[in-house]
């Protein structure tokens, strides 16, 4: 977060109290506001998981006694980013929010020393006082699973084996051989820099000379190079949940690459191929299976057996004069859901033609086909012809 950030953002506003807020109000406000919108409640929804660290960083503020009565004093002397002061018209002008603050980058901003930056210096990690090098949030890592037709449908456990980086064990994270490097003198260990931009505002980057990591090795390691990081495979067993589709992408948090400093692990992104089944097919959240049947069992009607995946067959009841091609349905005989419910098994029927005939059955339909030599299944069709 940077300094611009810190004091521009109403956190009074984020939790929904006033300013005179008690610390059981704001504790009270935190907790109804971290309940409705944690993670693992809405699972998926990126605002909610957004929200729940805006919640989190208001509370770190205003439920500190120590950085609320700083927070308030920074905002009362730094109106909205720019410190207000009274012209001989009783007008006011502003001073960039990076240079106020950054004494500590080479002493911008005219107050001396370490800048204004040391009146805040405890709050943010930056000015005179002992300075701390911030967290840094692990890579994510993406990676592929194939699963058979079965496997996607019921949910399946597979090893994984993942390649990324991790802290090297040489100089254990470090970057320094005798595991000593020494805080960034550009970024005073935060990883970033500001610059200006014009109009008042500044723009954070990260810091060229320790590439982010905000600590210079003096002597380099020779495995990592001074980066703290090193190439390393791992294999771990991964939980593909049920219902899967082709090509889709499964977020694993927190089992990517490990993070620097106390920072939180990356991400692992898992894309997942499925093979297809010499029998079913998938349509959403519904199975898809196509059956034979006789030409009698479609003119006559009756019962038959529709096999389902990884499950006993089911009988399904079909209607007299049942045309070719059409579908029926088995419910919850599909893919599993996202709530846990499944979809259905949806039976498209075909009518099977013999290839041969032995005498006796070809007499029969010779008398059926004299039975019905008065209906023309065409005639309807020659019918719309002309009318069109």
């Amino acid at each position: 977060m940077s300094t611009k950030d810190f004091v521009e953002k109403d956190y009074y506003k984020v939790l929904g109290v006033p300013k005179d807020a008690t610390e059981a109000e704001i504790k009270k406000a935190y907790r109804k506001l971290a309940r409705e919108n944690h993670p693992d409640a809405n699972k998926g929804d990126a605002s909610a998981e957004s929200r729940f660290k805006e919640i989190s960083e208001a509370n770190d503020v205003l439920g500190d006694p120590k950085k609320r009565k700083e927070y308030d004093d920074a905002r009362a002397l730094f109106g909205n980013g720019g410190f207000r002061a009274g012209g001989p018209g009783g007008g006011s002008f502003n001073f960039d929010l990076g240079d106020l603050f950054g004494g500590a980058q080479g002493g911008a901003g005219g107050f001396g020393g370490g800048g204004i930056g040391d009146v805040f210096g405890g709050l943010f990690n930056r000015g005179g006082g002992a300075t701390r090098t911030q967290p840094r949030r692990g890579q994510d890592i993406e990676s592929e699973v194939t699963l058979s037709f079965t496997e996607a449908i019921e949910g399946a456990t597979v090893p994984l084996r993942m390649s990324s980086q991790q802290p090297c064990t040489a100089c254990s994270g470090t970057g320094d051989k005798n595991g000593t490097p020494r805080v960034c003198p550009t970024c005073v260990g935060t990883g970033q820099v500001s610059r200006g931009s014009g109009g008042g505002f500044s723009l954070t980057d990260p810091c060229v000379d320790c590439k982010g990591r905000g600590l210079i090795a003096e002597n380099p390691c020779e495995v990592c190079k001074g980066s703290g990081r090193a190439k390393s495979s791992r294999t771990m067993q991964v939980r593909i949940p049920a219902g899967v589709s082709d090509n889709q992408k499964i977020r694993l948090r927190g089992k990517g690459a490990p993070g620097e400093r106390g920072g939180q692990n990356g991400d692992l992104y898992v894309v997942v191929h499925v093979d297809e089944h010499p029998v079913f097919g998938r349509r959403d959240d519904n199975l898809t299976v196509t059956v034979p049947v006789s030409f009698t069992e479609a003119a006559l009607g009756g019962e038959i057996k529709v096999p389902t995946l990884g499950g006993p067959a089911v009988t399904l009841k079909l209607p007299a004069g049942t045309p070719n091609g059409r579908t029926m349905r088995a419910r919850g005989k599909g893919a599993v859901r996202k709530d846990g419910t499944r979809g259905d098994l949806l039976v498209t029927v075909e009518v099977a033609v013999p290839k041969e005939l032995d005498d006796k059955a070809r007499e029969a339909l010779e008398t059926f086909r004299e039975a019905t030599a008065s209906e023309d299944p065409r005639a309807e069709l020659f019918q719309a012809a002309k009318g069109a």
